[in-house]
């Protein structure tokens, strides 16, 4: 077993974070973090970014790397990561990736997909239909054309919902079939996976609690800041779990209350997104983690797994 690249992935809230931490200092090594949101400087508390006391004692690497006002695409992260794992195994160390973007780690995992071209004008075509309309039908045309990718992308993910509907209306194909492609570049192979998983139930409790700490540590004020800087936020990051919630409260779209519970309801649908991204990946060792089960006792069935107990 390659124990050069190790990738430790799971849906939001699993617990992958602790493991990942404790498995880079066990290892004395570094991580690499697949989160599309992490990326970005000043969007803390709304991403669940590793606390200060951690990241004094562990180097981590794709976090408050992006202004808020930046897109940041997966071709880019790919790039950097791949350097960054390089670099970590040329140090004789481990390289520890670990993260719930299910799109980032295909790519690190078999390749990029390109697919075909762009066109400005369609994208500003479906752009204008989504402010006019709601980006929710945009995704209910998704659904009607490619159910496959409908229920892979988030209701909420406009640049993936418009890209999607760009590809077919381009090529007049689907773009779950341009993505079966992946392979070309197939890595899978290099990197030991293991994958956390829990009772549903247990997952969307989880989720509660983390969406109430999230609230209690200050994620308004936190958007408010974001809100208030020169640049505006980019609609990738505007359209993240969290902070499209909440600035839709602060516009006075909704109240607070509903606006926490639609973060809720949006994490529980992102699981279950990932969840069925996951189901695609091959060799994956899974960890079923019991509701009173303790970190150390994961971290006990990973090394196992690892082989270096």
């Amino acid at each position: 077993m390659n124990n050069n690249k190790i990738l430790i992935l799971g849906v939001t809230a699993s617990g992958k974070g602790r493991l990942g931490f404790d498995l880079a200092k066990m290892f004395g090594t570094e991580i690499i973090s697949i989160d599309s949101m992490k990326v970005y400087k000043r969007m803390d508390i709304g991403t669940a970014k590793p606390d200060i006391q951690r990241r004094q004692q562990v180097k981590y690497h794709m976090i408050d790397t992006v202004e808020p006002s930046e897109s940041f695409s997966v071709a880019s992260f790919l790039e950097d990561a791949n350097n960054i794992t390089n670099t970590i195994i040329a140090r004789n160390k481990p390289a520890v990736a670990v993260g719930g973007t299910a799109l980032y780690i295909k790519a690190m995992l078999y390749g990029l997909f390109e697919g075909p071209g762009t066109d400005q004008q369609i994208r500003d075509e479906l752009q204008k239909i989504a402010d006019a309309d709601g980006l929710e039908n945009l995704h209910k045309q998704l659904s009607k054309i490619d159910p496959e990718a409908a229920d892979r992308i988030h209701y909420n993910d406009s640049k993936r919902i418009i890209r999607a509907l760009e590809v077919f209306k381009l090529t007049g194909k689907p773009i779950s079939s341009f993505q079966k492609q992946f392979g070309s570049n197939n890595q899978s192979d290099d990197w030991t996976i293991i994958g956390l998983r829990r009772e549903k139930e247990n997952e969307s409790k989880r989720i509660n609690l983390r969406v109430k700490k999230m609230i209690d540590e200050g994620l308004v004020d936190e958007v408010k800041s974001l809100l208030a800087e020169e640049k505006p936020l980019s609609m990738q990051a505007a359209c993240a779990i969290g902070y499209a919630e909440i600035i839709s409260y602060l516009q006075g779209h909704i109240a607070l209350d509903e606006a926490i519970e639609l973060i809720k309801k949006n994490t529980r649908h992102l699981a279950k997104h990932q969840r069925t991204w996951f189901k695609t990946f091959k060799n994956i060792h899974w960890i079923t983690i019991r509701e009173d089960q303790k970190a150390e006792d994961v971290l006990e069935e990973a090394a196992n797994i690892l082989n270096c107990q």
